[in-house]
């Protein structure tokens, strides 16, 4: 069995990183240079790196603080915000990702995620769903950072993302974001069962009895900031106590 992945998010507003609850109500945390060492020493298996309001401002992302960063760890990098052309991909990696992730632009365009993929190769290439349960009991993809509800279904569009070549996809529950009470397994799931791609849970780590809960349905990595960002959970022990429930880890090197 592959080994599941936990992924430390730090979402990057004005060059510093940030957290709030179901996208909102933005609070202040730390400097994403020092923060992606320090994860990188604890033995993190990827880094996540959002610049959160690039898309809603229409401008490009901050290409230094990504650059920073990447030089600073040597684990797999991820990096997403305002992602719009194939150019702004290879910017990206040029800079130092190693993967870079596509949400609204690929959804006004869908064209983008077949167009990177072939130029870059899947595996560069990850597939950013936000989703939010709506009135009528179905999950939505919503773009502009959580703003707009497009009223795409979460897991159609997921299984489009996966023929169009995403080689991952990161799903992130807007209901379930900042508030600690476990994942949305239900929605992650659904879309899980759905590709043959791997999957990352993202929005809702509040213990560490959640990232066992979510890798028993089969979820391939588990995406966390706050619990992570304030020590809540330190991550080598979150591996620990992983490992005593059977579930395989990477060790630190």
């Amino acid at each position: 069995m592959l080994a599941k992945r936990i992924i430390p998010c730090l979402d990057v507003d004005k060059g510093r990183v940030v957290k709030g609850k179901k996208f909102q109500d933005i609070k202040d945390v730390a400097n994403p240079v020092e923060l992606a060492a320090r994860y990188n020493r604890e033995g993190a298996d990827e880094l996540v790196f959002y610049d959160i309001t690039a898309s809603n401002e229409e401008r490009n992302i901050f290409l230094d603080v990504v650059e920073q960063v990447a030089r600073e760890i040597a684990i797999p990098f991820m990096v997403g915000g305002g992602i719009r052309t194939t150019q702004d991909i290879h910017s990206v990696l040029h800079a130092g990702a190693d993967k870079v992730s596509v949400n609204s632009a690929a959804v006004q365009r869908p064209e983008l995620i077949k167009e990177s993929s072939d130029k870059f190769g899947s595996q560069c290439i990850v597939l950013s769903i936000d989703a939010k349960r709506t009135a009528d009991g179905a999950f939505h993809v919503f773009i502009n950072g959580g703003r707009k509800d497009t009223g795409i279904d979460a897991v159609e569009w997921a299984k489009r993302g996966e023929v169009l070549g995403a080689g991952e996809l990161v799903v992130n529950a807007m209901d379930a974001d900042g508030e600690k009470n476990g994942y949305q397994i239900e929605l992650t799931k659904k879309i899980a069962d759905a590709v043959n791609i791997p999957v990352i849970a993202s929005g809702g780590a509040g213990k560490i009895e959640h990232f066992s809960e979510v890798f028993a349905e089969g979820i391939d990595a588990a995406l966390a900031a706050s619990v992570f960002h304030y020590e809540e959970i330190p991550i080598p022990e979150l591996k620990e106590y992983l490992s005593s429930q059977g579930i395989p880890m990477r060790r630190k090197a």
